[in-house]
C-alpha cells in the first residue's frame, strides 16, 4: 500500500495509516532488514519492546517468488505404518504456510501423509499444524479448505489433523470483524484493517472468507502439549499473561474472541505477534517458565522464520545477501525450542516433520 497523495476517500485511508505508524522497533516482526535497508543490529528479543509494543507496521518482508512454486516430489512413499491398535501412530507438525498451498501440498505428499489426489493416506498418523495459514501467499483460504478436509478425513482413519492460532489467524478475524474501527493501541490510531494490508493481507481471502471459516479460526487452540512436545505458535512467554495451566490459555483466548471487543481482540493479537524471546540470552530460560508451566520437555514453535533465527538474512553493512537455505527445522535454546518456521514467504521452505526430529 502506497502512501502517496491521493484523491477523495484514499487520502482519509492513507492518513490513517501515516497516523498508526510507529518506530522500527515497535512492529509485529521486530526491525526486520530487506536487502535495501540498513541493519543496525540483530532484532531486538521480545524483553526489549517497550510496554506500547503495538503491530502497526509492515512485518516480514516476501521475497519475490512468482507465483506458488509447482515444487516436483517423487513419488510418494508409503505411508507411515499404522501404531499398534492401542496405541496412537507417528506425530508430524507443520510450520507457518501463509497461503503456500502447492507447496503445502508438496510437503505432505513427500511425508506420505496425503496422497496424488491430495487425500489423507497418514493412517493414524497425528498431525498438527502451528498456525498462520493465511496473508502474503496466494491461496490462504485454499490452504484452510485443505487443513479442515484433512481434519475430517484423518479422524475416519484413526488418526488426526489438528492447528493452532497463529497471529495471523487473529489478525484475519480482527479484519473481517473490526474493519477499520479505531483500537488502542498504544501508539497513536489502529486499526484491523490497516495492520492486515500492511502484514500481507490478500483480497482474494477477504472475498472468499466465510462464516465457517471464522468459527474454525476462532475455535483453534491457542498451545497444546503432545508426546512432551509443548506446541505453540508464536515464540514469546506472552501465553504466560492468560493462564497457569493450557486448559486456561485455551479458554481464555476463545472467551475474549467470543466477547467481540476491538480493543481486547487487539491486545490478544500484539501480544501474540511478539517473538525472539527464546533466541538470545536467558532464552534458554524462557522457554524453561513456559515448560515448567504448561508441561513438557521441549517446545515446538512456529512465527519467527529460521533465516531470521540464523542471521541469515540482512547483513550488518546492509549488504545483498543470497536468498536464505533452510534444510529442516532449528533447534536452539539449549536443545529445549524447535522452530518450524522454514520462510516460506521469503524463498526460504515449507516445513513438515515428524517428532522426535531424526539426528
Amino acid at each position: 500500500m502506497t502512501q502517496g497523495a491521493g484523491q477523495g476517500p484514499e487520502v482519509e485511508r492513507t492518513a490513517t495509516l501515516r497516523d498508526f505508524r510507529v518506530p522500527a522497533y515497535v512492529h509485529e516482526s521486530g526491525p526486520y532488514v530487506t536487502h535495501t535497508q540498513q541493519d543496525e543490529g540483530a532484532p531486538p528479543a521480545e524483553e526489549s519492546y517497550p510496554e506500547a509494543y503495538t503491530p502497526t507496521q509492515r512485518d516480514l518482508p516476501v521475497i519475490n517468488r512468482g507465483d506458488t512454486l509447482q515444487v516436483p516430489v517423487d513419488p510418494a512413499p508409503a505411508a507411515p505404518a499404522p501404531g499398534p491398535a492401542a496405541g496412537p501412530g507417528p506425530l508430524f507438525v507443520v510450520g507457518d504456510v501463509h497461503g503456500y498451498l502447492g507447496e503445502l501440498m508438496a510437503a505432505l505428499r513427500e511425508q506420505g501423509l496425503i496422497d496424488g489426489a491430495g487425500q489423507w493416506c497418514a493412517g493414524t498418523t497425528r498431525l498438527w499444524f502451528l498456525g498462520d495459514f493465511t496473508d502474503r501467499g496466494p491461496d490462504g483460504i485454499g490452504v484452510i479448505d485443505l487443513v479442515m478436509r484433512l481434519s475430517a478425513e484423518a479422524a475416519a482413519a484413526g488418526g488426526y489433523c489438528k492447528a493452532l492460532m497463529g497471529n495471523h489467524e487473529l489478525l484475519l478475524l480482527g479484519a473481517k470483524r473490526f474493519g477499520d474501527t479505531p483500537v488502542n493501541s498504544g501508539a497513536g490510531t489502529a486499526t484491523f484493517q490497516a495492520a492486515w494490508l500492511l502484514n500481507g493481507g490478500q483480497k482474494t481471502d477477504m472475498d472468499r472468507l466465510q462464516d465457517h471459516h471464522l468459527q474454525w479460526m476462532a475455535r483453534l487452540d491457542a498451545l497444546e502439549e503432545v508426546d512432551g512436545y509443548l506446541l505453540v505458535h508464536s515464540d514469546t512467554t506472552a501465553y504466560l499473561d492468560y493462564g497457569d495451566s493450557i486448559e486456561a490459555v485455551n479458554d481464555t483466548v476463545r472467551e475474549r474472541l467470543t466477547r467481540n471487543d476491538a480493543d481486547e481482540c487487539w491486545d490478544l493479537f500484539r501480544k501474540l505477534t511478539k517473538r525472539f524471546s527464546f533466541r538470545d540470552e536467558g532464552g534458554a530460560d524462557a522457554v524453561r517458565s513456559l515448560l515448567d508451566t504448561y508441561g513438557g520437555n521441549r517446545i515446538v514453535h512456529g512465527h519467527s522464520p529460521i533465516p531470521y533465527l540464523l542471521g541469515e538474512v540482512g547483513s550488518e553493512d546492509g549488504e545483498e545477501t543470497d536468498d536464505p537455505v533452510v534444510e529442516g527445522p532449528h533447534v536452539y535454546a539449549d536443545g529445549l525450542a524447535i522452530a518450524m518456521d522454514g520462510g516460506v514467504t521469503m524463498a526460504g521452505k515449507l516445513l513438515v516433520r515428524q517428532l522426535p526430529l531424526e539426528r
